[in-house]
């Protein structure tokens, strides 16, 4: 037997002793050995997009075309850390399927490839069409790595989106006073019959129009004085949005980084009017999209089949993003949901909802009660510590002032709990894995005031290392990274009394 030979076999009975001596629920939060029992497969969720390999944030260029949703994303394809980017591709039937395409667009002389958008050019304004499929134009920001200038250039497809070319006289638009201009988002304007470019600049959004997606007219500014201001502003998305008696008003969306709610990167929103050329809003407060750390530069799907604004995020955050414990890939997106738009406690808010018509299609029932309860327990159950499940429940506070659910194992865990009194729901990860250290803190707060019924409805997906939480039919939504150091296989809801409060309780397992 050679020395390679023996080496091997002593390696392979180290670590089979490591493994036997190691018991899930003995592994504290402060664990050194964080990859004993999990690692990058077991942290890759099955139903939220991640790129095969290496890095990914902002989503870019959205768009539905021919029985496809395309998803392009910022993508450095040789290191699992930012770099210079591209724009990566895939393409969904099922919005849960991804099919991973090659690299759309390739850094060139003008730059890297920032975020942008992409619109269905259906009456060939442009006049990039040179087939029988309408073009896809993609308007993108080019960013010089040597000065950082950025400027607006665009790309075309005439096969479904396969190939790309860049247009030859490329930049279109350039602001030589912005050291911030970028993330252009594009669409039709059907009231001026012009293509309306919504830009981030620093701290303001401009707003462009054109007829021919080449050439673009500055007419307006928005957002100097108004909500957050903690960070740069980026990744707008400007459309109409309706209420469930099917009213309409105009949303703007705003991410900035820093100064989310929760630290670091996070996305806030305008409700108001919107002519063609000018946004105004009467909107006093910061409303926040998502309380959640982990919901950043989201936008909506262009030309959405069934006319949806159908939204997707990246699901990280720029405190932590490049240090997660994952190292073959980094980062994943949310799950899509869909934005509608409602008065609530006599405020005009931007509500998320899943599309639950596919979380159902994916998930077979684990638990269901409808039987009123004081306490809900569910141990060493193989469908928890699998971590992919969809949990829904209603909580009655008629009669108590706090709740709490509890998912985790003997020594560690992720606690969502809220109070009735403060009016305000607390996500606690400090003692769930993975410390998330650039932040502030590991305890997420999300202030919600309960309507007159008392009841507190919860929707909660859960993929391996991610948590979407939905209060009230999306009235607020927290989106938060988990990185368990074993599995988690127990769930527990209580409260403050023992008295029933638990309505209902449904939990869905979820497998391809």
């Amino acid at each position: 037997m050679n020395m390679i030979k023996v080496i091997r076999i002593l390696l392979l009975a180290s670590i089979i002793i490591l493994f036997q001596n190691c018991n899930e629920d003995d592994i504290s939060s402060n664990s050194k050995a964080e990859l004993v029992t999990v690692g990058d497969n077991e942290y890759r969720p099955d139903f939220h997009f991640t790129p095969r390999n290496n890095w990914m944030n902002d989503p870019n260029g959205m768009v539905y075309y021919a029985g496809e949703y395309h998803l392009f994303y910022q993508y450095n394809p040789n290191e699992s850390v930012w770099g210079p980017m591209h724009w990566g591709h895939a393409i969904s039937k099922d919005l849960v399927n991804w099919e991973e395409l090659p690299i759309a667009l390739y850094p060139d002389n003008l730059g890297n490839i920032f975020s942008g958008s992409i619109v269905v050019d259906n009456n060939n304004t442009s006049g990039f069409k040179s087939g029988s499929e309408s073009p896809l134009v993609a308007v993108f920001t080019h960013q010089n790595p040597e000065n950082n200038k950025q400027t607006q250039s665009l790309a075309y497809s005439n096969d479904k989106g396969r190939t790309w070319t860049k247009y030859e006289n490329n930049p279109v638009l350039v602001n030589n006073d912005k050291a911030d201009f970028r993330d252009p988002k594009v669409s039709w304007h059907e009231g001026t019959q012009k293509w309306v470019m919504v830009l981030a600049a620093g701290d303001e959004i401009m707003f462009y129009t054109s007829s021919n997606l080449k050439n673009w007219v500055y007419k307006n500014s928005f957002g100097k004085n108004v909500g957050a201001h903690g960070g740069v502003w980026e990744c707008p998305d400007l459309f109409k949005i309706k209420d469930v008696n099917g009213q309409e008003t105009w949303a703007l969306l705003v991410s900035i980084n820093p100064g989310g709610p929760n630290g670091g990167s996070g996305t806030q929103y305008f409700l108001g009017d919107f002519d063609g050329e000018t946004f105004t809003s009467s909107q006093s407060e910061t409303l926040w999209l998502d309380y959640g750390t982990d919901n950043y530069a989201g936008v909506t799907w262009s030309n959405e089949p069934n006319n949806r604004n159908l939204f997707m995020g990246w699901m990280s955050n720029w405190s932590y993003a490049q240090n997660v414990p994952t190292y073959s890939y980094r980062s994943a997106m949310t799950f899509p949901r869909t934005l509608h738009w409602q008065n609530s406690n006599g405020k005009s808010i931007i509500i998320s909802k899943l599309p639950t018509e596919i979380i159902y299609a994916i998930g077979g029932k684990v638990v269901e009660n409808n039987n009123a309860a004081s306490r809900f327990e569910l141990l060493n159950d193989e469908t928890l510590g699998g971590g992919k499940f969809y949990l829904e429940t209603t909580l009655d506070f008629s009669a108590i002032n706090e709740a709490k659910i509890e998912w985790g194992n003997k020594s560690s865990s992720v606690v969502l709990k809220y109070n009735k009194i403060k009016g305000e729901l607390i996500l606690n990860r400090a003692e769930s894995g993975y410390k998330f250290n650039n932040l502030s803190s590991n305890i997420i707060k999300c202030p919600y005031v309960l309507p007159d019924s008392n009841q507190l409805k919860i929707n909660m997906l859960v993929d391996k290392s991610s948590m979407e939480i939905f209060l009230n039919d999306g009235e607020r939504v927290i989106t938060a990274l988990v990185f368990p150091l074993a599995p988690f296989k127990n769930l527990e809801i209580t409260a403050n009394e023992e008295i029933q409060f638990i309505e209902q309780i449904k939990i869905n397992k979820l497998s391809k």
